[in-house]
């Protein structure tokens, strides 16, 4: 029994984490402070803004703001915490990374099973919300619609629960995948390059949305403030300030996917936490700034079942069509860059696990020549397409965020336990006020966010963790390459 339980709680050391045997060759370091700048400013903006206001803004009205200014600081906390592991830690895997470091083996499964399941729904749910944008645009730009049986999802989200709409299929979301899986293929320097490109035209096009919908801003839009209180009155479950939250706090992925690429970054000891600060910033500056102005824009009601809900805002306030086109085409680039990091993200975490031996070494083979991982990123965009061409959006936003807050909890205690187990490393970012107060600070906003989330999403992420731990049973606690050492 205690051999089982000291097998749980294995841990990896520092230097096995940074110097780890790749197997088929390793990850090229070929990026710099910007490029990981731009991998979380564009995993992150864009999900929160272009659609999960629709989501998100009828559950806490014009509160939804102080939802945002929540969900930024419990980010903010965790920020620091990922900042401090990742200066002595420059390993690729992140929050799985660092807590197989400091808590042990298992619960680093667990932690890699949350990140693989929100990356994962993360990049379904933005390809979909691109769908809207995409027919949009082609509405406006050539009077031509998509047809609705080619851009509506099989499994629907219905008044009565599950709903099975036969005949459905939403393509546009595979073809973006697809363009995604493409450039992937080439190498992380490439796919870099071009989503730095991408996330400059979004913030462009956010500060044009912003702009143009002050000129229309109406304070009567903010009466009544607060509707639905914190937690939501008595008989409104999931509606309030912290619900709101808890919906969009998925989009603060991008941070972690900043961790994701130590082992691609020159100097990572430096760059990773700067980076991940950095991206931190100007998210939440652009968050709020873009969350008032749409909010001034329209009343609380106009957002329910909105589709391509910045760009609507803009017809409605100019009535023309040329601002709601350009906003469209710039939402259809900025959401392929959130696509394409949220793919490339989960890649990483797969080789970073599959080279340690608790899934299987496909996910840990390199193409000789791109030095990437070809199968591993197939087979994820395959996953990623059919769940984005199959089922309906509203089912992944709530998820993603549980697994998201769940990682983003172990990475804070991950620092409490490493400045007790090993205070004498060297830090190239230490927290301040001590290992206890940010860290603990960071764990009780996480639990009260994830306290808004529905009782569905509870269910759904239960049957998760009990799929990851037969994984871990059968598979993962026999082909550790800990565990092969001992023997």
């Amino acid at each position: 029994m205690n051999a089982f339980l000291n097998a749980l709680i294995r841990k990896k050391s520092i230097n096995d984490d940074a110097r780890a045997d790749h197997g088929s060759g390793e990850l090229k370091r070929s990026l710099g402070l910007f490029s990981l700048v731009m991998l979380g400013v564009g995993a992150t903006i864009g999900t929160g803004i272009f659609f999960a206001m629709a989501e998100a803004v009828p559950k806490a009205g014009p509160a939804v703001i102080w939802s945002f200014v929540i969900a930024s600081i419990a980010a903010g906390l965790t920020a620091l915490c990922y900042a401090e592991l990742s200066s002595f830690i420059p390993a690729s895997g992140s929050a799985y990374s660092y807590t197989y470091v400091s808590v042990g083996e298992f619960p680093a499964y667990i932690v890699g099973s949350c990140l693989l399941l929100e990356y994962a729904l993360a990049a379904s749910a933005t390809a979909i919300g691109w769908s809207e944008y995409l027919n949009n645009f082609l509405q406006h730009a050539i009077g031509w619609s998509i047809p609705l049986h080619l851009r509506s999802p099989l499994m629907v989200s219905g008044a009565n629960g599950l709903e099975m709409h036969w005949g459905n299929f939403n393509l546009p979301p595979i073809i973006l995948v697809s363009m995604c899986c493409l450039l992937l293929l080439r190498g992380a320097k490439e796919s870099a390059t071009v989503n730095g490109i991408m996330v400059l035209i979004k913030i462009a096009i956010l500060v044009f949305f912003s702009v143009m919908a002050f000129t229309a801003f109406n304070s009567h839009n903010f009466v009544p403030f607060n509707p639905h209180g914190m937690l939501g009155h008595a008989g409104e479950k999931g509606m309030g300030i912290v619900p709101a939250a808890g919906t969009i706090f998925f989009s603060f992925i991008g941070l972690d996917t900043v961790a994701t690429a130590g082992a691609e970054t020159d100097n990572p000891k430096r760059n990773v936490p700067l980076g991940i600060m950095l991206a931190l910033l100007i998210v939440v500056a652009a968050y709020i700034l873009v969350a008032t102005a749409a909010m001034g824009a329209q009343p609380v009601a106009a957002f329910i079942g909105q589709e391509a809900g910045l760009s609507a805002i803009l017809e409605n306030v100019t009535g023309q069509k040329w601002p709601a086109i350009l906003l469209s085409a710039g939402a259809i680039i900025s959401v392929f860059s959130v696509t394409l990091v949220l793919i490339y993200g989960q890649t990483r975490i797969l080789f970073v696990i599959g080279r340690d031996g608790l899934i299987p070494r496909i996910f840990q083979t390199i193409h000789p020549r791109t030095l990437s991982p070809v199968a591993n990123t197939l087979i994820v965009s395959v996953m990623v397409g059919l769940i984005a061409g199959f089922v309906d959006s509203s089912y992944l936003w709530d998820m993603v965020s549980m697994g998201t807050l769940v990682a983003f909890a172990l990475v804070s205690i991950g620092v409490t336990v490493m400045r007790r187990k090993s205070p004498e490393l060297v830090r190239g970012f230490t927290l301040p006020f001590g290992p206890w107060v940010i860290p603990g600070l960071s764990v009780v906003a996480c639990a009260w966010i994830v306290v808004g989330l529905s009782n569905v999403t509870y269910t759904i992420f239960a049957a998760w963790i009990g799929f990851t731990v037969l994984g871990y049973a059968m598979y993962g606690i026999h082909n550790s390459k800990l565990a092969l050492k001992r023997i």
